[in-house]
């Protein structure tokens, strides 16, 4: 039914059509019932996998930048992800780049965005996140629900939940200087929500925000949040797991570095990778718009970072691969170079929910 689906939707503005998606799997998990028929539709064999400490119901994952503001949840959930990442969130509402700042590479199956972190901000996806807990009695038909503040975090149903990943950066108007409070911030508030926090420190379409990623920037920002870290474990008596997502655009010495401080400040994950910059023979006309570019012509600069990756950490943290996972074959390709885990966003554009059954059916 996709393809019949999608032709409507690659009518609309790009931006409308995901807002559109977004409201329906909102609806759909306000009404249990249907998200139940929703979850049996798509429902897959069971691949468990474990990282950072915690137990996944499959490794397919939905990447951040999908559902910013925590608002469709449940029903993301029933599309049978075994983790969802919200965000980026920001400490301040913010409204991003000015419209149009997300582009259709339909000859290419791409997507060039230049959001820059539109969100509502921390306060209203802290409340959103409560709602989901004051409605928890509907996991029984999902098997989801976030963690509940200041208790230990458990697997719900025998390790056949959906994980919750947040994903933290800084606001648009927060200079460097400064940008590590407004992480320190975002890690004390999601914290007892979240099973793993995600550090964004690569996102192309925020003047300066990949300036982090340089050795001793991204040394102090790590060092001062795994202190954090450590404060907000003992407080709330679970652990709290921080991964730091790479862009593919570092040259191997500045990827080295990057990971070399990874490990060094004791982070638990790396995501590799997020948008590029590059524009590796593109075909679209909208292959000069500005901002970051996913979809299948990232495929192989995301798996030439992930092998670096991996040979470089040599086992000590898990890699979650994400960038042109755009088939089964592609994600079998990312395991069998290392990866733990996969997250998906463009490919389900192009290919559908129903991607996500067809990989855990692959593996």
């Amino acid at each position: 039914m996709y393809p019949f689906f999608r032709s409507y939707l690659f009518r609309l503005d790009p931006e409308t059509a995901h807002v559109f998606t977004l409201n329906l799997l909102r609806i759909t998990s306000a009404i249990p019932p249907l998200n139940w028929i929703i979850s049996l539709s798509l429902r897959s064999p069971s691949k468990p996998v474990a990282a950072f400490g915690l137990n996944f119901k499959n490794p397919v994952g939905l990447a951040a930048g999908y559902d910013k503001d925590a608002v469709a949840l449940r029903g993301l959930a029933a599309l049978g992800f075994g983790h969802l990442e919200v965000g980026t969130i920001t400490p301040l509402p913010q409204t991003g780049n000015p419209r149009p700042r997300l582009f259709r590479l339909v000859e290419d199956e791409a997507v060039i965005n230049h959001m820059g972190f539109p969100g509502r901000g921390s306060e209203f996806v802290q409340k959103r996140l409560n709602i989901n807990l004051r409605s928890g009695w509907v996991e029984r038909f999902i098997g989801f629900a976030p963690r509940r503040p200041h208790r230990r975090s458990y697997p719900l149903g025998q390790g056949t939940s959906t994980r919750l990943g947040i994903n933290i950066g800084r606001n648009k108007n927060t200079p460097n200087e400064q940008a590590v409070f407004d992480y320190l911030e975002l890690l004390q508030s999601f914290a007892p929500f979240a099973d793993y926090l995600t550090i964004n420190v690569s996102s192309p379409n925020t003047v300066g925000l990949r300036d982090l990623q340089g050795r001793a920037a991204l040394e102090s920002l790590l060092t001062q949040l795994h202190a954090q870290r450590l404060l907000e474990q003992k407080k709330l008596e679970k652990r709290i797991p921080l991964l730091v997502k790479l862009a593919p655009d570092l040259s191997d010495r500045e990827l080295d570095d990057a990971v070399g401080v990874i490990l060094g400040t004791r982070m638990d994950g790396i995501i590799a990778t997020n948008t590029t910059l590059e524009r590796p023979g593109l075909r679209s006309n909208n292959r000069g718009e500005s901002g970051g570019l996913s979809g299948g012509p990232l495929r192989a600069q995301s798996e030439a970072v992930l092998q670096k990756v991996v040979r470089r950490v040599k086992g000590e943290i898990p890699v979650v691969s994400v960038g042109g996972i755009m088939t089964p074959d592609d994600a079998k390709r990312r395991f069998d170079m290392g990866a733990t885990l996969i997250q998906l966003y463009t490919g389900l554009v192009y290919r559908g929910p129903g991607l996500v059954k067809d990989i855990v059916r692959a593996l």
